[in-house]
């Protein structure tokens, strides 16, 4: 699936985001509203990662769900 997909199905990936990245409150999720860079800061943040290691996660997420 690519990034407008997901965009598209936002309510219905939130569970998969959820179980992904446990630490995300269920109204960050809300607020990222299929958002990639809001979403990959926001990983960045709560994990204390760097912004390329957040991008592969999710993007390693996104092809997960093609």
């Amino acid at each position: 699936m690519n990034w407008d997909q997901i965009t598209g199905k936002w309510h219905q990936v939130k569970g998969s985001i959820r179980a992904k990245w446990g630490e995300l409150t269920d109204d960050e999720i809300e607020q990222l509203d299929g958002n990639r860079e809001k979403m990959v800061g926001t990983i960045q943040e709560k994990y204390g990662i760097a912004k390329e290691e957040a991008e592969k996660q999710v993007d390693e997420w996104t092809k997960s769900h093609g």
